[in-house]
């Protein structure tokens, strides 16, 4: 079973609402959809129901908040233990990305109304805790003057933390100090950085 992930905004297939909140996936050439309903809910709606646990499996890689999972009917059909969530200043998180793309930033204002709407994965280090996503939520709660976010702990490789010796190297230290591009540069910018730096730990 091959399933694909949709990351862009504009797609015929999808719902525009499970498109921003990145719901959206193609499995087998056919399209799924996982829709956030609350802060631990999820609709999952598309083919065959054997193909649930993987779609949703792949979902909660980039959102293991979300633990009850309906199908069009209400019927759960998959339930994980709740996650534990903290609240988190936004001076105490050490951001691993150093750029946010301005249509992300256009895609969550249509779900993201106040700051415990957010709810990113945190890796605690020291005093703070590393960001391991949700940069661009990030980089919105500031610009709402908003002063802190909720949080999931979960773990990462060993190569986050090059990250962000990268992102201090660049200023980069809370995200107030995200560099805020557009899409095209974005792509370019952050890709770039990401294939040269997988393709030098490969060499090595």
């Amino acid at each position: 079973m091959e399933i694909q992930r949709i990351d862009t905004y504009d797609d015929p297939r999808f719902s525009t609402k499970v498109l921003c909140q990145h719901g959206c996936f193609l499995v087998d050439d056919m399209p799924w959809e996982v829709e956030i309903i609350s802060d631990s809910q999820a609709i999952i709606r598309g083919g065959e129901p054997a193909a649930y646990g993987q779609v949703i499996e792949k979902f909660r890689f980039f959102t293991p908040h979300i633990t009850c999972f309906y199908d069009e009917k209400g019927e759960i059909v998959k339930k994980y233990p709740a996650a534990k969530l903290l609240t988190v200043a936004l001076d105490q998180i050490q951001p691993s990305q150093f750029y946010v793309d301005q249509d992300k930033i256009e895609a969550i204002s249509s779900f993201i109304h106040k700051a415990d709407d957010i709810i990113i994965q945190v890796l605690p280090c020291e005093d703070h805790y590393i960001s391991l996503d949700g940069h661009t939520r990030l980089y919105y709660a500031v610009k709402k003057g908003w002063t802190h976010v909720r949080a999931v702990v979960e773990e990462s490789d060993d190569w986050v933390y090059a990250f962000v010796e990268e992102a201090k190297r660049r200023n980069v230290h809370t995200p107030r100090d995200l560099i805020l591009l557009n899409h095209r540069e974005y792509e370019e910018k952050w890709n770039d950085f990401c294939d040269a730096f997988f393709a030098q730990k490969e060499e090595q």
